[in-house]
């Protein structure tokens, strides 16, 4: 279903109208180029152009459409008219140079430079003879047949190109199209493309393809998925049998699964899209790197991952969930457009392969619903500073240890993601993480309450038949101890703080940890402390206000409770939350 999801996909996208948004075809990828060698026809070296651009900390290389790469392995296996500067130029990279020395294999390595180029030029005269008639082809094999290191050597790019070994590929002077993109050249790359994607002869077995039901040749080894975040940078596999114990029947590699080579290279060309670092159909949550689709073109898809992330305009944010809201509430979502299947694929590093974490299909109207939803479980009275629809990012890290990104406890990002778009109850790691760091900071926060109420009221509720149990503002009316507990907990804050101003702690700082979880032990205290604070007011008219307040709250108390659970600690949570925020607007 995934394979067929991204497979339908690609195919989409290669009917795309703009040849911008069109994923490249069959035997073809968009790879980032940092250097371009112009050369002439005669294989002379005439301009190094550097097409990197600084993107945040480090220097982008531009990216342009080029023969398909191979798996690159322990062995020798080159591309096609591009590739790193030890294979174009058998160019020492200095950190693998440095180490060869270190360890006396300095020779061994120059040895291995010159087998490496000698495959590159190799792979290029596997292309038939009109191409290699193109002037540009011409020109490549001239250079590379003649001391390309040292005509490099001649340029200021030298030096950069020896200490970071990056992608290299050709032009002919004068040209504005790469060698590969040629006229004469581009028609015939996929007949210069080894069968198998490691450079090795492909062993020809034919099977039914799991994604198209068509008798093919079968891929052997999937290409890499990147853009998996904790995953290696060279990327990382769905699909893979690397060893033998994942082997069945006798077949190896591919065959245990058999997927065509065309077919493979969609749904890898379709997913590694979806993950690109410009995409906007992604979403990084803790550990989940989340893609969403769907199988027709709808809006929602380029709009998903900024109505979860946030963005960096807050204003932009809060009138696209807006826009969102009010299509689900106007009927924006009926019809044929809500019926169109949407998809939302999470997926986490695991080593060399790459898990699935979740897998959600269901129609747009649906997904649609869920994050309003979501935004709705969210929903509670704020700050004039706090956002309206808070991010998921920003929530998950107002839950993690001091706040920092690194600290947010793991699988809980892809849990979330999995239960918003499922419907399913939120996380209990996310109620733990909240409440406890109520509780170890003293303070609660609007995104800990916010994460607090969602919890609880998808916990609580199952049938829209129902009452929600936690309102987004103060309710007087709650039958709940925890919940009417927290509001006396801030009212007798409130009582200290305007009985004694500019205190540097109040029973806050104190007292928040133990009233939240053993009521008993020290709401007797409290109580009594409360009677010699209002004494100190000097707004009589003030002090019978709280007294009235205080009443109206513990009617609704029979006893101080031992110990609360987690759900009723985050009710406390609420409570005290609430009652503040109604001081502070009142």
């Amino acid at each position: 279903m995934i394979l067929q999801a991204l497979y339908d996909y690609y195919l989409r996208r290669q009917a795309e109208a703009d040849p911008g948004h069109r994923l490249p075809a069959f035997g073809l990828e968009q790879k980032e180029i940092g250097f371009i060698l112009e050369v002439d026809d005669g294989g002379q070296l005439h301009a190094i152009i550097d097409t990197r651009q600084m993107s945040g900390k480090k220097k982008i290389g531009t990216v342009y459409l080029v023969p398909k790469g191979v798996k690159k392995t322990s062995g020798i296996a080159a591309n096609l008219l591009w590739d790193n500067a030890e294979y174009v130029l058998a160019l020492p990279d200095v950190k693998k140079m440095d180490l060869a020395r270190s360890k006396g294999g300095a020779d061994e390595y120059l040895a291995r430079l010159v087998e490496m180029q000698q495959a590159f030029r190799d792979r290029i005269s596997t292309l038939p003879e009109l191409a290699q008639n193109d002037a540009g082809l011409r020109g490549v094999l001239a250079f590379l047949d003649a001391n390309p290191a040292d005509q490099v050597a001649r340029f200021a790019a030298h030096a950069e190109i020896a200490a970071s070994n990056p992608v290299l590929t050709f032009r002919l002077v004068e040209d504005t199209a790469l060698v590969c993109q040629r006229p004469g050249v581009a028609p015939h790359l996929v007949a210069g493309a080894p069968e198998d994607e490691t450079g090795e002869e492909a062993d020809g077995v034919n099977a039914m393809c799991l994604i198209t039901g068509d008798t093919l040749p079968v891929e052997r080894l999937h290409t890499s998925i990147k853009g998996v975040w904790g995953a290696q940078t060279s990327g990382a596999n769905i699909v893979s049998f690397n060893l033998d114990a994942f082997n069945s029947y006798g077949k190896s590699q591919g065959a245990n699964a058999p997927v065509s080579q065309a077919a493979a290279f969609a749904y890898t060309t379709a997913l590694n899209a979806l993950l690109a670092r410009d995409s906007d159909q992604r979403v990084q949550i803790g550990d989940a790197s989340t893609v969403f689709w769907a199988q027709k073109p709808d809006a929602l898809e380029h709009e998903l991952a900024a109505l979860l992330g946030g963005g960096d305009n807050p204003d932009a944010h809060t009138l696209q969930v807006k826009a969102v809201l009010e299509a689900i509430h106007s009927g924006g979502f009926s019809g044929a457009r809500g019926e169109n299947a949407f998809y939302v694929l999470g997926l986490a590093p695991n080593a060399a392969r790459i898990s699935i974490r979740f897998w959600h299909a269901a129609p747009v109207h649906v997904i649609a619903e869920r994050i309003a939803a979501w935004f709705d479980d969210l929903s509670l009275v704020r700050g004039p500073n706090d956002p309206e629809f808070p991010s998921l990012f920003r929530l998950l890290t107002a839950v993690a240890l001091q706040g920092k990104a690194d600290n947010i406890p793991p699988s809980l990002g892809g849990d979330l993601i999995r239960s918003i778009f499922t419907g399913a109850p939120y996380p209990t790691t996310w109620l733990n993480a909240a409440v406890q760091r109520c509780r170890a900071e003293q303070e609660v926060t609007y995104m800990r309450a916010a994460a607090i109420k969602a919890f609880l009221n998808r916990s609580f509720t199952t049938s829209d038949s129902q009452p929600r149990e936690i309102h987004p503002m103060l309710d007087i009316e709650s039958p709940s101890t925890a919940y009417r507990l927290g509001r006396l907990f801030a009212t007798l804050e409130k009582i200290q703080e305007e009985a004694s101003p500019g205190l540097n702690a109040t029973i806050r700082e104190r007292y928040y940890g133990a009233a939240s979880s053993t009521p008993v032990a020290v709401f007797t205290t409290l109580m009594r402390l409360k009677n010699h604070h209002l004494a100190k007011m000097q707004s009589k008219g003030r002090a019978v206000n709280f007294e009235k307040l205080l009443a109206e709250i513990m009617s609704g108390i029979s006893d101080f409770p031992v110990h609360m659970n987690l759900p009723d600690q985050g009710r406390f949570a609420i409570g005290y939350y609430h009652q503040r925020q109604d001081f502070f607007t009142n």
